[in-house]
């Protein structure tokens, strides 16, 4: 069990490998416009007893961060099974590293992805990840269009 570790200028639409193993696939394409440098890490690539997967993620963004709300739309063999919406930079006393990241400035953080909270049963999931530098949500900062295919049943 493997994660892959990339760091590339990556074209918009083209397909992006994660992992595979033999319980999990995932990979993700950006669902935006314009090309990023991004660099993501998942390990393990298991969904084997619920993991807490370790992520790891360096990105240059566009433009600086100091209001930043991230939505979650989660679909399960083509039904919409989740939508859920975080405020993570508000601009005042903000927590998370991301927080203040200044346009083209490299921003390196880690973070844990707890999947004991979920059980994930055998399927394709299609996960999209969208931030916006404002409450709008009519700029987009960044949207990640992940695809998780399970491979096998609840453990």
């Amino acid at each position: 069990m493997f994660g892959l570790l990339f760091f590339i200028l990556f074209t918009p639409g083209v397909s992006e490998f994660i992992c595979t193993s033999s319980d999990l696939e995932m990979s993700y394409t950006f669902c935006d416009s314009t090309a990023h440098t991004l660099m993501f890490n998942l390990t393990p690539c298991s969904i084997t007893n619920n993991p807490v997967w370790k992520a790891a993620l360096t990105w240059i963004p566009r433009s600086d961060i100091h209001f930043l709300k991230i939505v979650f739309s989660v679909w399960y063999d083509g039904a919409k099974a989740l939508l859920w919406k975080e405020l993570l930079c508000s601009g005042a006393d903000d927590e998370y590293s991301v927080c203040g990241t200044l346009k083209g400035e490299t921003l390196v953080s880690t973070f844990d992805i707890k999947g004991s909270r979920t059980v994930f049963p055998k399927g394709n999931y299609s996960i999209v990840v969208q931030g916006f530098p404002d409450d709008s949500e009519n700029n987009m900062l960044i949207c990640l269009n992940f695809t998780m295919i399970v491979k096998q049943g609840p453990f």
